[in-house]
């Protein structure tokens, strides 16, 4: 039987990465394009020859256009300008909208029933733009930032607490930047309630932490971004969508009234299978926590009426 094919778009640290990742988990066979020509097949060689060593069969194939992508199941796109330190979310706007405006376009071309994880930034916006392009039903395009989001405030939390990550409980929700939502009141560890083991203004600090999080990584490198935790979260959501795992797992979706928002994509918890985006879970939030997403997301929907004005999207 032939094994699935998943599409990276972007041959950059977060899709090379996502790249090594999947074909590490043997999730399918793995088409990794990039605009630069040699580059995408150069990183492709290299990771089918890690593969006698590491123990995998995927196969990685680098391309310079979409055709190698024709029945792709699933592609996750990376693509995009990175974010400099001092750049602001909204200055990415008009650039990344356009290369997803390109990309997605040329991806339905060959692969048009394809699920999009959408990584490229601005996060929210972009998976707006996609969804726009695309055409695809909304469970068909996901974004990854809550995941990510999430790793962040649970590493803080467990180097806070002493203990293991794998202990951790939290969940993040809203959009993809300084107005995220980490949830305070029902992070645990081990089903104790965070706020019994941490004070009220230690936990703030450490919420204020995760909210700049990408941006302390982009400050302390000076020339780049995070990729180790992004490439691993977007791998994280492309297994439970492959393999109909229908893990809950905080992601960047289209919602239609849930929260009291509407037609705004906001990162909230879902199951996600081998649908997509299969159910959103509406949970009971705390008044502060619920008006802190509210007005995340009403800052997103700025950014999508933004965007569709700038790039001629409807």
């Amino acid at each position: 039987m032939a094994r699935r094919k998943i599409g990276v778009i972007g041959g950059g640290f977060v899709g090379s990465t996502t790249a090594q990742r999947l074909a590490e988990k043997e999730l399918g066979d793995v088409i990794l394009v990039d605009i630069l020509e040699g580059m995408p097949q150069g990183k492709a060689l290299d990771l089918v020859q890690a593969g006698p060593i590491c123990g995998y069969d995927s196969n990685v194939q680098g391309a310079n256009d979409y055709s190698s992508l024709e029945g792709a199941e699933l592609v996750v796109i990376t693509a995009g300008m990175p974010r400099k330190p001092g750049m602001d979310r909204s200055d990415l706007l008009r650039v990344n909208g356009e290369i997803q405006q390109k990309v997605v376009s040329g991806i339905m071309e060959v692969a048009p029933s394809a699920m999009l994880i959408i990584v490229s930034n601005p996060l929210d916006v972009m998976c707006f733009v996609a969804h726009q392009v695309s055409g695809l039903p909304k469970n068909k395009v996901v974004g990854m930032a809550g995941v990510l989001d999430t790793a962040r405030y649970s590493a803080f939390l467990a180097m806070e607490l002493g203990c293991s990550v794998r202990d951790i409980q939290a969940m993040v929700l809203g959009g993809h930047g300084d107005s995220m939502v980490p949830l305070t009141s029902t992070a645990s560890v081990s089903g104790i309630p965070v706020s019994q083991l941490i004070s009220e203004q230690r936990l703030e600090e450490l919420v204020d932490r995760t909210r700049h999080g990408g941006a302390e990584i982009v400050n302390l490198l000076k020339t780049g971004s995070a990729y180790y935790a992004p490439s691993a979260a977007a791998v994280s959501m492309a297994e439970s969508i492959l393999l109909d795992q229908k893990r809950v797992m905080p992601c960047c979706s289209l919602l239609t009234g849930q929260y009291g928002i509407e037609d705004t994509w906001v990162g909230v918890p879902v199951i996600l299978g081998s649908d997509g985006v299969e159910k959103i879970l509406e949970v009971e939030l705390s008044a502060s926590e619920r008006e802190a997403l509210q007005s995340s997301a009403a800052s997103v929907l700025a950014g999508q009426a933004e965007v569709a004005q700038m790039i001629s999207i409807a």
